[in-house]
């Protein structure tokens, strides 16, 4: 079954003349490419502040150094109202030592932190008399039932019960929280009821349905055993105090919890995870990188070897990481990997991976031969001497400018303090910049920061992202989560100026859960097929649009879509239109494969 448009609007019509505007050059690197992405700006756009998400995270640090006020918060874009469009989670944190309150804090919280406490955002989008869309969030909170505890870090989106509706699992520092949606707009919090109040510090988390049974099993990253109380001290270069690094703290065994399909999960860490170590993780990301039908883990660790959980296909996995090539950097160094994502960033039809990592480190990619076995091409890529300068957390693989090419998104923010902004008298020294790094479609990248749009100029602690087409014309926006500062919302300008294809992938039956893990390939009129994967997990410690959003370049449609389910089934759609959101169910396609 193939059905255009989300939520009643018909949208190819809408959005045709956003596609078809005229453009100039702004002097971007020079591309041999055809039909690049008009340059005329802004690319992107900080709507958060019109479009009324009225928000700013509180850390509720009191110039102590507890290191834990330094990791949130995660944001998350899901459609938890099922009327077509993403709404917004945002993460708050607090007072991290319950013995003091806000006015002891070192930065007093801004008046839209207030209440202090997470916040859901209803996407109110409508569309103009000329086509274009409008934002509009209304804060839906209160009525929503969700009463987030804790100091907040992350956030994973996935629907539990199979209902075709969107529930929240919210990652803290103690107790994470289980909110299933009751389909009124409305949540419940069965945390205790499902056994999945992990007590430890978690902070990114994934859904994914690890032995194909139809249900979204679970997937906790934790970080390391900490408290305010035994808080260590640590100093700096120059012998101030300062953060700490991950070695000051024992690291936290990460969690797996199998689905039962009850509303219950079993924790199968136990049994299910074999011959791993316990080390700090960071960034969560699922992937069938062997392409055998069946999800792997790949885990990013903080100053430890990084994880490869490669599914057995009887409920285990065994730690691969060192045998495949990621475990260490190609001088077989450990690295603080952070944000992670995997994505098919050179088109050869499998999923590589990329993750940020500490500043002088540079960021690390990680190209998949096929089989599973990656080949370290950060130097290569010019991805060591372009990052270098930088301390990432939320990443993600997205084409921005709907060229075919999975191109590099980065928001960053330092963990130990930054001399010159000291020296400055900064009240928060770890800002940096965003990055935006242009797939050339050789293997290597431009560094197209200066010409993304005013927001990319601003200096902030970034750490969490999530990306989505949030006002559904075609391009991926991105949700960004600062530290002590104010939720973006970076509107994509260009991207839709390209032909692309949007796509939601849904189960047998109605409504249908979205199908995380599900694999699609887009094929082209010169005979070539883009490759990419439904998810909501990956970044750092936030959620993303589970759908699918393929950028064709120069080419028209309709065009031809295969999908491989999560079950092994592999179907096909012809005729699919260009410039339209498609919803593409399970079962209504022409079967051409099984698993």
């Amino acid at each position: 079954m193939i059905s255009t448009g989300l939520g009643g609007r018909p949208l190819a019509a809408l959005f045709m003349a956003v596609c078809a505007a005229a453009c100039g050059s702004a002097g971007a690197p020079a591309d041999s490419r055809a039909g690049r992405a008009p340059d005329r700006g802004p690319w992107f756009t900080d709507r958060a502040a019109e479009a009324g998400l009225a928000f700013v995270h509180f850390n509720g640090m009191t110039g102590e150094f507890h290191d834990a006020e330094i990791f949130a918060p995660g944001v998350a874009l899901l459609d938890y109202d099922s009327d077509g469009d993403l709404d917004v989670y945002l993460v708050q944190g607090g007072m991290l030592d319950p013995r003091k309150t806000v006015e002891q804090a070192s930065i007093p919280p801004h008046p839209d932190a207030y209440p202090l406490r997470d916040r859901l955002f209803r996407n109110d989008l409508t569309v103009g008399g000329d086509g274009v869309p409008l934002l509009r969030f209304t804060d839906v909170t209160e009525r929503s039932g969700i009463a987030a505890r804790g100091y907040g870090m992350g956030v994973a989106v996935g629907d539990i019960d199979n209902d075709g509706w969107s529930d929240i699992y919210l990652t803290r520092l103690g107790p994470d929280q289980l909110f299933r949606n009751n389909r009124d707009g409305t949540f419940r919090d069965v945390s205790a009821t499902a056994g999945t109040a992990d007590p430890g510090w978690g902070v990114s988390a994934a859904f994914v349905d690890i032995d194909r049974d139809g249900w979204l099993d679970l997937y906790v990253g934790n970080y390391l055993r900490y408290s305010v109380e035994a808080d260590v001290r640590c100093a700096g270069r120059a012998g101030q105090p300062d953060y700490c690094p991950p070695r000051s703290y024992r690291p936290q065994a990460d969690r797996l919890y199998r689905n039962h399909g009850d509303g219950t999960f079993q924790d199968v860490t136990a049994t299910a995870l074999r011959g791993g170590e316990v080390a700090p993780a960071l960034g969560v990301v699922a992937a069938d990188v062997d392409r055998d039908g069946w999800m792997d883990l790949y885990v990013a660790n903080d100053g430890q070897a990084d994880t490869l959980w490669r599914n057995q296909r009887d409920g285990t996995f065994t730690d691969a990481g060192l045998l495949a090539g990621v475990a260490f950097s190609r001088d077989g160094q450990v690295t603080a990997s952070m944000g992670v994502d995997a994505g098919d960033f050179d088109n050869d039809g499998d999923e590589d991976i990329v993750h940020v990592n500490l500043t002088l480190e540079g960021h690390t990619l990680l190209v998949n031969d096929g089989t599973g076995l990656f080949t370290d091409a950060t130097r290569a890529s010019g991805l060591t001497a372009l990052t270098m300068p930088f301390t990432g957390f939320g990443a993600g693989w997205m084409d921005y400018d709907n060229d075919g090419w999975l191109d590099l998104f980065t928001v960053n923010g330092a963990v130990r303090t930054i001399e010159a902004l000291a020296r400055a008298n900064d009240p928060f020294p770890l800002h940096q910049r965003k990055q935006l790094l242009r797939n050339r479609g050789d293997g290597r990248f431009d560094d197209v920061t200066a010409l993304a749009g005013a927001a990319f100029e601003r200096s902030t602690v970034g750490r969490g992202a999530a990306f989505g087409d949030v006002d559904n014309d075609g391009d991926i926006d991105v949700l960004v989560g600062n530290n002590n500062g104010r939720a973006e919302l970076l509107v994509n300008e260009v991207g839709n100026r390209r032909n692309w294809v949007g796509l939601r992938l849904v189960g047998r039956g109605t409504p249908g859960r979205d199908m995380l893990g599900a694999r699609v390939g887009v094929e082209l009129p010169d005979g070539r097929t883009l490759w990419r994967r439904a998810r909501s997990d990956g970044s750092y410690a936030s959620a993303n649009d589970p759908r699918v959003l393929v950028g064709l370049g120069g080419a028209a449609g309709p065009v031809r879509v295969q999908v491989v389910w999560p079950d092994g089934q592999t179907e096909e759609w012809t005729g699919v239109g260009i410039a339209q959101w498609v919803t593409l169910r399970q079962g209504t396609g022409r079967t051409v494969g099984g698993g």
